[in-house]
């Protein structure tokens, strides 16, 4: 039986020091193996302990039923405060739920219908760059999906294409910004005082303070065309233009920049792994490949062609399944809790991992195979109902879940439908978790015109 790739589990106990520096190299190879099988497990360190929370009574305790209970955690925010600032990513409380409330109408179902055309436009983008390099040579594919899923962003926020100047200078400097910033930022483990501000490479500050300039002067360039009455109707109008229907309030340019950077963050780099391995998982298993060509078709692609394209979608959701690009989230107990008869102190951290998770020995059958078919078994339909959460759940669900679920079959099957996918045998793929599910070494495919 052919598995997709996943990394080996570390083997028995290790040093903490030990483990850090495992840590900071890959956050999937670091875990034991028991993960995949326990319900919870501990983990003590000098300064905190951790609780990696499999059951699905846990999971929905900490992301449904009392959310408030689990904010996220801080030292999770420090690592990414110099690049996302207070965006909806990372704050809690008051300040998140007004967020969330002038964010969350430009992802409705109407307004996905009205982004649309946007999305395609990015797609037949995709395919026309890549027709020069369809020659059957080895090519790294993140590269291009990554070069996407930032079309996608920008035409659908901004109304740019990737190639307009602007976008394509934030599009360069988020890449030399992920190239800068590390898997975890030791500080923040430290218990510090949180007035303390926590030390970030230079090169990290600079690029994310590079791309911050660029976005501010993308969004006051947007603040004047709505004070003029001519802005595009898109994604950042809407959302500039939206005031929170509790305090009146709309975001200032400051407080927008936050977002758009975890905008382009979570829908960029999400959207390009996720569509990364999608393709690889397809050249890999090529008869599910055929299998999307054909659902796809020859004729155009509208929104409400999206419904019927389901084999496209399972591989997509079986993709997410194996490789969620957000491989774990972090949330701290904000009081005293017990699970599973043992305390949890006050500020301990509540790890919840969707890639441990997804691949549950004791909640899914065949957990490592790739099986699109999966989803139409009860034990499938009963995963997707109690272990699988690529966007999160609960109150603090992706607000951009349905945004992205569109966006990838949209892209999978017009790719699939203009080329053919095949491994390069020499240059096998090795998944690692940074801030995302990547490939070590890349993702290498051959691509070659399919008709």
């Amino acid at each position: 039986m052919t598995l997709p790739p996943k990394p080996a589990s570390r083997e028995g106990r290790v040093s903490l020091w030990r483990y850090m520096r495992l840590f900071k190299q890959d956050l999937l190879s670091a875990q034991p193996a028991r993960l995949y099988r326990a319900w919870m497990a501990e983990f003590r360190t000098p300064f905190f302990r951790s609780y990696l929370c499999n059951q699905p009574d846990l999971v929905n305790l900490v992301l449904k039923e009392r959310p408030d209970d689990f904010p996220k955690s801080d030292r999770i925010r420090e690592g990414l405060a110099p690049l996302l600032g207070n965006s909806v990513f990372v704050t809690n409380g008051e300040t998140w739920k007004r967020q969330r409330r002038i964010i969350d109408p430009a992802f409705e179902g109407g307004r996905l219908r009205d982004t649309f055309p946007a999305m395609l436009a990015a797609g037949q983008g995709a395919v026309t760059r890549l027709a020069d390099m369809a020659d059957g040579s080895p090519l790294e594919i993140e590269a291009q999906t990554s070069h996407a899923a930032a079309d996608v962003i920008f035409r659908t926020l901004f109304s740019l294409p990737i190639e307009d100047e602007l976008a394509a200078q934030v599009f360069e400097a988020f890449r030399a910004h992920q190239r800068t910033q590390p898997v975890v930022n030791l500080a923040a483990l430290l218990p510090l005082p949180k007035w303390m501000p926590r030390p970030h490479r230079r090169e990290t500050r600079d690029t994310a303070r590079h791309i911050r300039a660029l976005i501010t002067q993308m969004t006051e360039q947007r603040m004047i065309e709505i004070k003029a009455d001519n802005a595009p109707n898109d994604l950042a109008t809407k959302i500039m233009t939206t005031a929170d229907p509790i305090t009146g309030q709309r975001f200032e340019t400051e407080e927008m920049v936050d977002q758009v950077a975890i905008f382009f963050l979570a829908g960029h780099e999400t959207s390009a792994s996720a569509l990364a391995w999608a393709l690889y998982l397809l050249a890999m298993f090529p008869n599910w490949q055929d299998r999307v060509a054909e659902e796809v078709g020859d004729g155009e692609i509208g929104f409400s062609d999206i419904a019927r394209l389901k084999k496209t979608r399972d591989v997509f959701r079986e993709t997410l399944r194996l490789y969620p690009p957000v491989p774990m989230m972090v949330r701290e107990a904000a009081c005293p809790e017990r699970f599973r008869d043992r305390d949890v102190r006050q500020g301990s951290q509540i790890v919840l991992s969707p890639w441990h998770l997804h691949r549950h020995e004791r909640l899914w059958e065949q957990p490592d195979e790739f099986d699109p078919g999966r989803f139409d078994s009860e034990n499938g339909k009963s995963g997707l109902r109690e272990a699988y959460m690529p966007f999160s759940a609960g109150q603090r669900v992706c607000t951009g879940a349905g945004f992205a679920m569109i966006e990838g079959v949209l892209l999978l099957a017009l790719l699939v439908r203009a080329y053919r996918f095949d491994l390069v045998p020499e240059r096998p793929a090795m998944p690692v978790a940074h801030l995302t599910v990547r490939g070590k070494d890349g993702i290498w495919l051959k691509v070659t015109p399919r008709n």
